[in-house]
């Protein structure tokens, strides 16, 4: 680690082997935490580069628990969070309409950090129990198209770090490992990151391992399509500026978007956009980031058909269905 940390300070940066084999050592407590604490660091003073990025992805996915749920061609849909924004459970929502339009998805995710409620905290207080069952997660898969893999129940490896990164109370770049390290490794991924430069960086990554990705991020800073504004997509390769519009919705206000005081405030929301009685704007946010990961599988729909799609799972319960249906395998 010694001549490691002197490249690094020397503004050297890492090749992504390098990068792999650094992580696989932390992870098997190779190093102390003064060593471990200051490499941390100097990924605080620099962007990271997508060759780290990718060997640390790597390392975390080598060091996962191994589960085959019979396919990965499935769609994680998750966000970066950090953006500060207080926002209901848009992802895990449009996650379950797309599951509900017949999409396979495997999402992972985890409690919350930096918001009220993370997806694991809103998913457990609407009755999914969080396993690393295989054959659970297959049957809930087979029931509804849908299944949720809780991180650290498949990143055992991340234990060791947990008081390293709680004692530095900042962000280190492990906060943007989390969507990058499905165990499943599914085909398709959408992301929402909380700014351009991170996008970029998730693109270069993205287009390495998926057959199909769409990274989004608001110009307003939401780490989503939140209607606020006009939002970044890179997509495949690309990058543009899209309007609301091109979907036929009109922007929305922040307010609309929060996410209660409480899990159960936000659980509160959640069904209640699953059940039929969101407002206009909740039931608009949803829809859109749905159809945008709708159209990450179906490359050939346009904006009007995925949202139609979308429209047809969440207002005729397909939705709702498919968290019930995974709620129920036991």
């Amino acid at each position: 680690m010694k001549s490691i940390l002197q490249r690094l300070s020397s503004g050297e940066t890492l090749t992504e082997l390098e990068a792999q084999d650094i992580l696989t050592g932390i992870t098997e407590e190779r190093y102390n935490e003064i060593q471990i604490t200051a490499f941390l660091t100097v990924f605080m003073m620099r962007q990271i580069t997508p060759q780290e990025l990718n060997g640390f992805r790597k390392a975390l996915i080598e060091k996962s628990t191994k589960i085959d749920l019979g396919t990965r061609d499935a769609l994680d849909l998750c966000g970066t969070g950090g953006d500060g924004k207080d926002t209901f459970n848009i992802s895990t929502l449009a996650s379950l309409v797309a599951a509900g339009a017949g999409y396979t998805v495997i999402k992972h995710g985890n409690y919350s950090a930096s918001s009220t409620c993370g997806s694991s905290n809103v998913l457990e207080a609407c009755g999914y129990k969080l396993t690393n069952d295989e054959r659970i997660l297959k049957q809930q898969l087979v029931d509804g198209n849908f299944c949720y893999l809780h991180a650290p129940l498949f990143h055992p490896s991340l234990k060791s770090v947990g008081p390293i990164r709680k004692s530095l109370g900042v962000k280190t770049f492990f906060n943007i490992l989390g969507p990058l390290v499905n165990p499943v490794q599914p085909a398709y991924q959408i992301v929402g990151v909380y700014n351009r430069e991170i996008g970029q960086l998730y693109s270069e990554v993205l287009k390495t391992c998926r057959s199909g990705y769409r990274v989004v991020h608001s110009l307003d800073g939401y780490d989503e399509i939140s209607l606020t504004s006009d939002f970044i997509e890179f997509y495949n390769g690309t990058e543009s500026i899209v309007s609301p519009r091109e979907y036929n919705l009109s922007p929305i206000l922040p307010n609309d978007l929060f996410g209660g005081e409480s899990v159960n405030e936000a659980a509160d929301i959640f069904m209640n956009v699953l059940e039929g009685r969101g407002t206009e704007a909740q039931n608009s946010v949803v829809l859109i980031n749905a159809a945008a990961a709708i159209r990450t599988m179906s490359a050939g729909l346009n904006p009007a058909e995925a949202m139609a799609g979308a429209r047809a799972s969440l207002f005729n319960g397909e939705a709702l269905r498919s968290l019930k249906a995974a709620s129920e395998v036991c």
